[in-house]
């Protein structure tokens, strides 16, 4: 006897669950909650299935009759309503994130694991300025090239070639995400190819001239902006470290600093190759950091360099701009430091594996092997030493070749 809506609401709930029927397999489920469930059940290539059609009354019985009849029409087309229906609900649910944004957000969710927490951050940012205003709400399989050309030409007109490069290589990446996930069918950015204006020949970091380095040193002793600048500018010199890994260090990182072998452990998160870095300190290094340590405010914060910015530490630019400060704009960036370093060694003559080791250059190949971060520690740290008392000399005699600096010091 088919239902109705007054037997419906007089189902008494009962210690166990029983069902009342509709016909046609579409039946309703009291539960001793009081809870009402809509079910159908119905054979599927042999087998006994059933299909969850919702609660009443939020599902009336009519639309139940009428779900049933959708259902009863799939079989006769051989098509299994279940499926149909987890099908259709992963539809919805990727539709409702399938515009650019949104899938660009879960694609850099997913790849921050992966790579530098700054590298992920500088991402998110090329996007959030020139990407996600003119299509972060544009459903991603909806674009084409010609659109995305227009947004990468008004970053060209900027004379951001670079930018430009960078921002087509990661749309293309966020497409290609798309494409397996469903969200997407085709990589529109491939279109791209030879559209664009050439970045031109590649402009490596500026290196400090080493005719400036004695009187740049001089300078730093005399600096008169924030003294943690100075300092950090002067720790970057003397250990040939990046930027990103000594602004964020924690004072947590550094061992034995009262010791003879006091050393720098820089965690694998921060470093550029994924793999913890060991940096050990001469004696100038040391005293930078005890300087750092007696300043106001060093005491109530784990970071060498705290902010008040976001992320809690000195900001990416803060020692550029003290390098403006001391007058070398366009002369020189905190990174050709490390290329600075790395020429007058070995001009000294020390071995080269010390210098790229210490560098932190990536070294895991067939022929150098594992990547080991104790690595030539001993003979790095005498290296170190001596790189540090060479910068001394240079500064008090304003000689700047090996040969020269040796000759003042005797």
């Amino acid at each position: 006897m088919p239902l109705t809506d007054t037997a419906i609401r007089n189902a008494k709930p009962g210690e166990t669950p029983f069902k009342i029927s509709d016909g046609g397999g579409l039946h309703l489920i009291v539960k001793p909650n009081g809870a009402r469930l809509w079910r159908m059940a119905y054979r599927f290539a042999g087998k006994q299935k059933t299909l969850a059609l919702g609660a009443y009354p939020a599902v009336s019985l009519q639309k139940a009759r009428n779900e049933r009849e959708n259902a009863r029409k799939l079989l006769a087309d051989g098509v299994d309503p279940s499926v149909k229906k987890r099908r259709d609900r992963l539809t919805a649910k990727l539709s409702a994130n399938t515009t650019l944004k949104s899938v660009a957000l879960e694609w850099l969710d997913n790849r921050r694991q992966a790579i530098n927490s700054d590298y992920a951050d500088a991402i998110l940012r090329r996007l959030e300025t020139d990407i996600f205003p003119a299509l972060g709400t544009r459903p991603i399989a909806d674009i084409d090239a010609q659109e995305l050309l227009q947004v990468l030409r008004r970053v060209e007109k900027r004379g951001a070639l670079e930018q430009v490069r960078k921002l087509r290589q990661t749309v293309g990446q966020v497409v290609r995400y798309a494409i397996l996930t469903g969200r997407a069918r085709h990589d529109f950015t491939t279109a791209l190819n030879g559209a664009l204006r050439p970045k031109g020949r590649e402009r490596h970091h500026t290196a400090m001239s080493r005719e400036d380095l004695p009187a740049f040193l001089r300078a730093l002793d005399t600096y008169d902006g924030d003294p943690r600048t100075a300092i950090a500018l002067r720790l970057v010199v003397l250990t040939m470290t990046r930027t990103t890994e000594l602004r964020a260090s924690q004072w947590s990182e550094f061992e034995n600093l009262d010791g003879s072998e006091p050393l720098w452990r820089i965690p694998a998160q921060r470093m550029k190759m994924k793999t913890e870095h060991l940096v050990p300190l001469p004696p100038q290094a040391v005293n930078a950091l005890q300087e750092l340590r007696a300043l106001p405010g060093s005491n109530n914060s784990p970071c060498l360099f705290p902010s008040p910015s976001r992320e809690g530490f000195m900001s990416n630019n803060t020692m550029l701009f003290g390098l403006y400060r001391l007058g070398y704009h366009s002369r020189a960036t905190v990174h050709g430091f490390r290329g600075l370093a790395s020429t007058i060694l070995n001009e000294m003559g020390f071995n080269s594996d010390w210098i790229e080791r210490q560098l932190a250059h990536d070294e895991r190949d067939q022929v150098r092997g594992a990547y080991n971060a104790a690595q030539y520690l001993p003979g790095r740290r005498a290296m170190l030493q001596h790189w540090a008392e060479w910068l001394d000399e240079a500064k008090r005699s304003n000689k700047t070749t090996a040969r020269d600096v040796r000759q003042a010091a005797e």
